[in-house]
Formats: C-alpha cells, sequence, structure tokens
C-alpha cells in the first residue's frame, strides 16, 4: 500500500503548458515520483495591454516513501 501527499504551488510560463511542466521541473528538484498535477485555476500577467506570462495554481501529487 503506498501513501500520498499534495503540495500546492504557484508556478508560471509563456504558456499554461509551460507553467504546468515548471512547475513540475521545480517540484521535481527535491521530490521524488511524482504522479498528477491538478490545477483549477489560472491567470494571465498582462502589461500594455498584451498577456505576457501565465500563472497557475497547482497541486501536485507524489508517493510518500517509508
Amino acid at each position: 500500500m503506498s501513501i500520498a501527499k499534495v503540495i500546492e504551488i504557484l508556478a508560471e510560463g509563456d504558456t499554461i503548458e509551460a507553467a504546468v511542466e515548471s512547475a513540475v521541473a521545480e517540484a521535481s528538484q527535491t521530490i521524488d515520483e511524482i504522479r498528477h498535477v491538478y490545477f483549477k485555476e489560472f491567470q494571465a500577467l498582462v502589461e500594455n495591454n498584451k498577456v505576457v506570462r501565465y500563472r497557475i495554481n497547482a497541486k501536485i501529487t507524489f508517493v510518500v516513501k517509508h
């Protein structure tokens, strides 16, 4: 039987996909066995009337080692 833990982080990228990839890349530096990324909320950052970056609020699920 395995136990999973969920952490919540904010990540940014040039696209929503890049923001998700950034979240996983950063979290994987200190966490092993990431299984899922869930995000429901995202923002578009605007400068001079143009979207310049996307920010997501992500929940990352990983397996807890014994």
